[in-house]
């Protein structure tokens, strides 16, 4: 009798639980992977978006992208540019600011609140500030020629230099993130183990190194991955203030599916970016875990 009391009370657990997954479940099976599925039938077509024919051409469109568009490849080189240098400084710059906002600092919460806030503000707000102040009649060409330096702020028209702007403006909204992750996994660090490695006599750069980065180790690997995720779908930053130029020096992946998807209409060709671009995004977060794995073995 217990038994089957027990069943029962199993079973109408199951049958009173599936109505709260139920929507979260149709939402990822019924929209997420049902787009992913779409696009991948789409990138096997030459299509517009708009005619009724449909013309199927295989991978034709996935050989092209590899093989003979190079700026796709160009696309490529500036998300690995962008991820690499946007990850080293802005994670260098939150871990110090995380370190030191550990430490007995006056107005320490307004510190956290300047740190933060470009996190959360919307890039379509401060892209036209950013274009003010890097066009040759914004506010630094302004102070440049108020101090008679003779430098000329033309750099988002050049392609050597357009990319590091928006590496700048990158750093500079997404250090808030890397700061409060690192600030949390500090704040979990036991006491007692910092207290030990002073009385061993440790410096505060000497337990920094060897004790309170090797415990953000996690945070680390965590901003790894949004770091590879969010170089391959970057979109807003560059469309914004470049639109992708000059001549491609600013292009990324989100920037040339839109190009070639929405300006150009060509929506089969953008549908098998978007699948590569998924396929990388994958890959990348694998590797990362990967990594991290054989690091703990």
């Amino acid at each position: 009798m217990k038994n089957m009391k027990k069943n029962k009370t199993l079973r109408s657990t199951k049958i009173n639980g599936l109505p709260w997954i139920l929507p979260a479940f149709v939402f990822v099976v019924g929209i997420i992977y049902y787009s992913i599925l779409y696009t991948f039938r789409l990138s096997t077509l030459d299509w517009n978006g708009i005619d009724p024919i449909q013309t199927k051409v295989g991978i034709s469109n996935y050989t092209k992208a590899l093989f003979s568009d190079w700026v796709f490849w160009t696309a490529i080189k500036n998300t690995i540019v962008y991820f690499i240098l946007t990850f080293v400084i802005q994670n260098f710059l939150g871990f110090i600011f995380a370190a030191i906002l550990h430490t007995k600092v006056k107005f320490a919460t307004l510190h956290k609140c300047l740190i933060f806030i470009p996190t959360i503000l919307a890039p379509a707000t401060m892209a036209p500030v950013f274009r003010l102040m890097f066009s040759p009649q914004g506010i630094l060409q302004g102070i440049f020629d108020t101090l008679h330096l003779g430098i000329t702020v033309d750099w988002l028209a050049k392609p050597n230099s357009a990319l590091f702007i928006l590496m700048i403006v990158a750093i500079w909204e997404f250090t808030g993130m890397s700061f409060i992750l690192y600030y949390a996994a500090m704040s979990q660090i036991d006491k007692e183990i910092l207290e030990a490695s002073r009385l061993d006599g440790a410096g505060n750069f000497r337990t920094l190194l060897s004790i309170v980065l090797p415990n953000c180790k996690g945070t680390t690997v965590s901003l790894a991955m949004l770091g590879i995720i969010g170089a391959l779908k970057t979109f807003d930053i560059p469309y914004l203030i470049t639109t992708g130029g000059p001549n491609h020096a600013t292009e990324f992946l989100g920037t040339y599916i839109y190009r070639q998807g929405i300006r150009q209409a060509h929506l089969g060709y953008a549908a098998a970016i978007s699948v590569m671009l998924l396929v990388l995004a994958f890959c990348g977060a694998i590797l990362i875990n990967r990594l991290n794995k054989g690091d703990e073995r």
